[in-house]
């Protein structure tokens, strides 16, 4: 009933990188006068824009679209009602390759603030102004034939981009990104201690801007090391 094929078949381990995106404000969105009117041409833009993003920031530079990627795309998207889980095979990537793909997530959700909000808010009335992204990195394990996925990674980063007003937020489990990523963006993290709801105490690396922006109350759930 499901449609997640034979459940019964032998699940699949995975080493993955999770990335969850998640709309800011997109329950009151759905709230108001007449959502049928407006929400499902939002949505259809949305996801539209959001893999053109994927596919164009994954392309090699000097190439045309599709034409070369630099880096592996995801095998799994799956839509979350008010957000996307993607899922990377990380078996074979290297440390550099995954900070580097999630740089590139950290500029879809800029992108999404600075040209798609100005663009879809005058086509549908309020819509969601953030993209928020939480990303961890861990095993998944595989559902019936593969249409479904479960595992910690992907609920630790479902946590992480509801964590306060933040946009970006990422666990500090294997990611090394004092040796794997470039200077011009390791500056921007500052490493937090946060207790996430139902997992636990949990390294994160987080944009000092936005931790510095962060009210009194909300800057007391982070603790330094």
């Amino acid at each position: 009933m499901l449609r997640l094929g034979d459940i019964c078949l032998p699940s699949k381990e995975v080493e993955a990188f999770a990335a969850v995106f998640d709309l800011s404000g997109f329950t009151n969105f759905c709230s108001k006068v007449d959502p049928h009117l407006s929400v499902p041409e939002y949505l259809s833009r949305f996801l539209y824009w959001l893999f053109d993003e994927i596919r164009t920031e994954f392309t090699a530079k000097g190439y045309h679209k599709s034409k070369a990627l630099w880096a592996e795309l995801p095998f799994l998207a799956k839509f979350l009602g008010d957000g996307v889980l993607f899922l990377w095979d990380t078996s074979n990537m290297t440390g550099t390759r995954i900070c580097n793909i999630m740089v590139s997530l950290l500029c879809i959700c800029r992108e999404y603030r600075n040209t798609f909000y100005r663009e879809i808010k005058m086509v549908v009335g309020s819509p969601p102004k953030v993209l928020r992204c939480g990303i961890a990195r861990g095993r998944v394990f595989s559902v019936g034939n593969g249409q479904d996925y479960v595992g910690s990674c992907i609920n630790i980063a479902s946590r992480l981009q509801k964590l306060t007003d933040l946009t970006f937020c990422f666990s500090q489990r294997g990611f090394d990104i004092e040796q794997d990523m470039e200077e011009v963006n390791r500056h921007n993290f500052v490493e937090k201690l946060v207790t996430l709801r139902g997992i636990g105490e949990e390294l994160v690396w987080i944009l000092k801007k936005e931790f510095n922006s962060l009210p009194e109350k909300g800057r007391e759930l982070f603790r330094s090391l």
